[in-house]
C-alpha cells in the first residue's frame, strides 16, 4: 500500500487529482466494500468524527449546498467535502453539480490532495447500499429491484451482487433509454453472467422482491408503497422512488445517520412533519452491537445518507492508487 503522509512535496502544495485522473483508476467493487465498510467500523469505536452536515438552500429551492467535515482516526487524516448543485427545478441534462475533497495528513500536517469527489460518491453510495442489503435483508433473499438509472442507480446492481451473490433476479425500473442501457452495461462489465429484467409493473415488481434500492430522481412519479412489498421486505431509500409509507409502517428503521436523516429525509415526513424514531445506525449493525433484523418477515427500512468518514476512507484509497499511477498535478496554491 503507498504511503501518503510523505506524498506532499512541501506546506505550500496541494496535488490536484482531476476527473480525468480518478476515471483511470482501477478499483475493485470488493476493494470499495471493504474501504467503506472499514470507515463505518472505525467510526463506530470512537476513532473518527462525522459531525452533522451544513446545508444552505434559497427560499426558492434551485440550488442546495452542503459542507462535511471529517476525521479518519483509522487513517489519521481529515478531510473537507463539499456539494453544490444548481437548477434543481430542471431536468437532469440542464442541471450544475460539483463536489470536491480536500485531504489533508494528520500526522504530518500536509495536505495530501484535493479531488473531484463525483467517482467517489458514486461507487460510496451503492457500496452502502449493498453492505444495508448483506446485512438486513432477509434470510436466502434472491431478489431485488432497483429504482431509477441515474448515477447511483448505475451500480447498484453491480454492488449488491458483490455482497448478496445468491441473488438471481435483477430487477429494473427506469423511464431513460440511456440509463436503462447503461445499468445493463454496467451490470455486463462485472457479471457478464447476469442479465436485467426491465419491468413497467412498479406495484407487481416490489411485491417481488426482496431488497428494494430507491436511487431515482426527484421528478420520478415511481413511489412504492408499503402495502405493495412482500414480507421480509427491505426497502433501501438512496434518492427517491419509495412512499412515506414505507418508512412509516416499517417494522424497523435503520439509518446510516439518524441526525442526518431529520435533514435531509424531510421529503418523508407524515402529515405532521414528522419523521419515527430509528430503531438502529446503521454502524452499530456493521459491528455486530446491534441486529440489522429481529426476524424473516420483518418489514425493513434503511435511509442511506452519505456519511463524510466514507468519503474520506475511499478518497484516500484512491490518492494511495493515484499516487502509485504518479497521476495528479502538483499545484502551488499557497506560494
Amino acid at each position: 500500500m503507498t504511503d501518503l503522509t510523505t506524498a506532499s512535496a512541501d506546506d505550500r502544495s496541494l496535488r490536484i487529482l482531476s476527473t480525468g485522473d480518478l476515471a483511470g483508476i482501477d478499483i475493485s467493487l470488493a476493494d470499495v466494500v471493504e474501504t467503506v465498510e472499514g470507515a463505518y467500523r472505525t467510526l463506530h469505536a470512537g476513532q473518527s468524527d462525522n459531525p452533522r452536515k451544513l446545508t444552505v438552500k434559497p427560499a426558492d429551492g434551485h440550488s442546495v449546498a452542503y459542507a462535511m467535515l471529517g476525521r479518519d482516526g483509522s487513517r489519521d487524516v481529515v478531510a473537507i467535502k463539499t456539494s453544490y448543485k444548481h437548477g434543481l427545478g430542471k431536468g437532469r441534462d440542464e442541471q450544475h453539480y460539483y463536489t470536491s475533497l480536500t485531504v489533508y495528513d494528520d500526522v504530518t500536517g500536509l495536505p495530501l490532495a484535493m479531488m473531484d469527489c463525483s467517482r467517489i460518491g458514486s461507487l460510496r453510495t451503492p457500496a452502502v447500499s449493498a453492505l444495508l442489503a448483506r446485512e438486513c435483508a432477509a434470510p436466502g433473499a434472491r431478489s431485488a429491484l432497483v429504482i431509477g438509472t441515474g448515477t447511483q442507480g448505475r451500480l447498484a446492481l453491480p454492488f449488491l451482487l458483490t455482497t448478496l451473490p445468491d441473488l438471481d433476479r435483477l430487477m429494473l425500473s427506469g423511464t431513460h433509454p440511456e440509463g436503462i442501457a447503461a445499468v445493463r452495461e454496467q451490470v455486463r462489465s462485472y457479471f457478464p453472467d447476469r442479465e436485467v429484467e426491465v419491468v413497467t409493473d412498479l406495484r407487481a415488481a416490489a411485491g417481488d422482491a426482496d431488497v428494494i434500492v430507491a436511487t431515482a430522481g426527484g421528478h420520478t412519479p415511481a413511489a412504492v408503497e408499503a402495502d405493495w412489498l412482500k414480507p421480509g421486505a427491505l426497502s433501501v431509500l438512496v434518492g427517491h422512488g419509495l412512499a412515506p409509507s414505507t418508512l412509516h409502517r416499517a417494522d424497523r428503521v435503520i439509518a446510516t445517520s439518524e441526525a442526518q436523516m431529520n435533514v435531509t429525509g424531510t421529503d418523508m415526513a407524515d402529515a405532521d412533519g414528522k419523521l419515527p424514531a430509528v430503531d438502529a445506525e446503521f454502524p452499530s449493525v456493521l459491528a455486530g452491537v446491534t441486529a440489522g433484523r429481529g426476524s424473516a418477515t420483518e418489514r425493513i427500512f434503511a435511509y442511506n445518507s452519505g456519511l463524510v468518514v466514507t468519503d474520506i476512507a475511499l478518497g484516500h484509497r484512491f490518492a494511495q492508487l493515484a499516487l502509485a499511477q504518479g497521476l495528479g498535478t502538483e499545484v502551488a496554491l499557497w506560494r
